[in-house]
């Protein structure tokens, strides 16, 4: 049986995308390792593949990545492996030398064109290392995937690689349970469900809150600007609308998401990455039947367009935008037909479909 050392550098409680991979990998027959690290309040995981969480000393910035990867670098010096699975850039040069010293295989899963995203743009020294590594060792991997058809582009590119495409969707019909996390009655759901980061899309949705009335917005997820989103919030006197549920494992978050009656992805064109983002949430809604209100960017216009489940706008005005919700809510006539689209959109764009290219890419090696 192959072994394979899968790498992250989150805490594996809401990462769906690598639970998804490991899962497969381990019913194709793959003896799978998932290690990643262990925060303070990091929730408990069981998997049925095994799992390593290391706790560090240091947990931001550049000590944070100089620690983790010196850590992995050894782990894997001294454990036993036949493939080596790097989980986007930050993983990947531990990952790298490791292969190169014990003659192993690598494969690297790019999650997002992690050199453009917003946190590097305006960090110009910071973001010039992560190119010099991608530009490094890229050139020089066989085995290579991606999230959307965009982003394997610009790197096939720039660096004459091969990367394949494998999205982030849903395993089919995927919701949790029947029991209802949150207690609202007669009110419009909506709902945005990811990292809560600068560049989202999430104040402009606070701000127009001011302008919909009985509708609350849930905000699912933790991130750089929780704590300024709940001051937004506050001050747009907006408070009794909103609900921030804080960080909720994978395993319950169908629960919510089908509660919705609209799913936001309103990302900014805040450099390349979320400009070519096919977001995991936008899967997530298309799985629970939601309709979707996202960016007008090619890979998430293509999804919305495609199957006709939902509208794209760059609007950004609060009350401009409150008009567009507004009308995605309570026009009964297009809500019925987006419904109808999203059983079909949800039976195409499934994990069990698309886990075929991922093993795919294993056993060829």
């Amino acid at each position: 049986m192959k072994r394979i050392i899968v790498s992250v550098t989150n805490d594996l409680v809401s990462d769906n995308r690598v639970h998804k991979v490991c899962t497969s990998l381990h019913i194709a027959g793959f003896n799978v390792v998932l290690i990643g690290r262990k925060l303070k309040k990091s929730l408990p995981v069981k998997r049925n593949y095994k799992t390593k969480r290391i706790r560090l000393f240091f947990n931001k910035g550049f000590l944070f990545y100089a620690e983790y990867s010196i850590r992995l670098f050894f782990i894997l010096l001294f454990s036993k492996t036949d493939i080596l699975l790097s989980n986007d850039l930050d993983t990947l040069l531990p990952n790298y030398l490791i292969s190169k010293i014990k003659n192993k295989k690598i494969v690297y899963d790019s999650h997002e064109y992690f050199t453009q995203v917003p946190e590097l743009i305006n960090r110009k020294f910071i973001q010039k290392f992560w190119l010099k590594l991608e530009k490094k060792i890229l050139p020089n991997l066989k085995h290579c995937y991606t999230v959307c058809e965009s982003i394997a582009n610009e790197y096939n590119k720039k660096y004459y690689t091969k990367f394949q495409v494998v999205r982030n969707v849903q395993y089919k019909n995927n919701i949790a349970s029947n029991v209802c996390p949150l207690n609202i009655t007669n009110k419009k759901i909506i709902i945005y469900q990811g990292a809560l980061n600068i560049g989202r899309g999430i104040e402009n949705v606070i701000k127009a809150m001011k302008y919909i009335d009985n509708v609350i917005f849930v905000i699912i997820g933790d991130g750089d600007i929780s704590n300024n989103l709940k001051k937004i919030s506050e001050t747009e006197n907006v408070s009794n609308k909103i609900i921030f549920t804080g960080k909720v494992p994978f395993e319950k978050l169908s629960s919510y998401t089908k509660l919705a009656d609209l799913g936001i992805s309103l990302e900014e064109n805040a450099g390349l990455n979320y400009y070519y983002s096919l977001p995991n949430k936008i899967f997530d809604y298309i799985n629970a039947c939601v309709p979707v209100l996202c960016s007008d960017f090619p890979e998430m216009k293509n999804i919305v367009e495609k199957y006709k489940i939902g509208f794209c706008t760059n609007e950004k005005n609060p009350q401009k935008l409150s008009k567009i919700i507004n009308n995605m809510l309570y026009n009964e006539n297009e809500i019925n037909k987006w419904k109808e689209n999203l059983i079909i959109a949800s039976n195409e764009l499934c994990w069990e479909n698309e886990e075929n290219l991922l093993i795919g890419i294993f056993n060829n090696i």
